[in-house]
């Protein structure tokens, strides 16, 4: 039997504790609280402190009972460690009665049993003549056998038809117990190859990691790389800015007029480039008129002798187109004798 040690701290937690060796009767607690309840007056403190008085009485009862002649264990009757207490002597009681009726239900089928026994056994002896000290020892041994298997096919006696209905019954389960098996079986392989699955994913997942975390160091020493060229740019700028700065202020106390400044130098430089593309156009134009001559009469004879040199090529052409059909027609005539 198991007991159980309460103690109730005064903030109301439960905690387990060893038995003490002292006691602390329940009398001045359940007096006390009767007290405190006369001191209110009201009649619900009163039916508190009576149900609480009642509880305690049974509960003393109960610890009595279980520990008979060794002390009982003190614990502080407050409200929670009476109903906790209150609650274990009630499971406590009826989980005996019950192991009671248990008790004498099976020494009741006991006595049953063996008084069929005897009278079977009287049956025997005086109809057949046979008793176990009348057996062989081969006879004993199948009594033995007969017994032991009817014992552990759980029979409720030794005839054919018990035999094999508790025969069918364990075979049934057996191949009950075997689709069983082969069902856990295949549903152990399935798992074996999720878990395979799942395994190499976790592989390929660390695998992936670890190239992403060297991955990951790689550009994080880029980035730093590059955030230290950064920085050396731009303090490298602000320093010639500063410089910048110093160089124009000290031109401008030698007197440097302000369109010799850099800024007035690019500004003309884009207004020149624009001026250059304007002007381009009309430059191309007047290129075709360069190579005419200054007066009108050279112009005429200039044309002249153009006209005479295209008549000198076309006559040119002219007898080559010729010499060629010629040679075209010669060909054709080979080819056809």
């Amino acid at each position: 039997m198991i007991f159980l040690l309460f103690s109730v701290c005064s903030n109301n937690s439960l905690s387990l504790l060893p038995p003490p060796r002292t006691t602390i009767p329940m009398r001045p607690c359940g007096a006390a609280a009767a007290r405190g309840g006369r001191r209110d007056g009201g009649g619900r403190f009163k039916a508190a402190g009576a149900d609480m008085e009642e509880k305690l009485q049974r509960i003393a009862l109960w610890l009595k009972k279980i520990y008979k002649n060794q002390p009982i264990p003190a614990f502080e009757a407050n409200k929670r460690t009476v109903d906790i207490l209150y609650d274990l002597a009630e499971r406590n009681e009826a989980r005996d009665r019950d192991v009671s009726l248990l008790i004498e239900d099976m020494m009741q089928k006991a006595t049953e049993y063996e008084a069929e026994a005897k009278y079977l056994q009287g049956l025997l002896g005086e109809s057949l003549a046979l008793s176990p000290s009348s057996l062989s020892s081969k006879g004993t041994s199948y009594l033995d056998v007969l017994v032991n298997s009817a014992m552990i096919l759980e029979t409720k006696d030794t005839s054919l038809v018990s035999f094999f209905c508790a025969i069918n019954d364990m075979t049934s389960e057996l191949y009950a117990t075997e689709l069983k098996n082969r069902q856990m079986e295949l549903e152990l392989k399935d798992r074996m190859k999720k878990l395979t699955g799942a395994l190499m994913l976790e592989k390929q997942i660390r695998e992936d990691l670890e190239k992403t975390e060297k991955y990951l160091e790689l550009e994080m020493s880029k980035a730093e790389y590059q955030s230290q060229k950064i920085k050396f740019l731009t303090d490298k700028s602000k320093d010639f800015k500063v410089r910048i700065k110093a160089a124009e202020d000290q031109l401008t106390a030698t007197g440097l007029h302000k369109s010799l400044t850099h800024e007035s130098l690019m500004s003309l430089s884009e207004e020149l480039a624009q001026l250059q593309q304007e002007t381009a156009p009309v430059k191309k134009k007047l290129q075709s008129y360069l190579d005419l001559p200054p007066s009108l009469s050279l112009a005429k004879v200039k044309i002249e002798e153009l006209k005479q040199e295209l008549n000198t090529m076309e006559a040119q052409f002219s007898k080559h187109i010729d010499s060629l059909t010629l040679e075209m027609l010669e060909t054709r005539k080979f080819q056809f004798t």
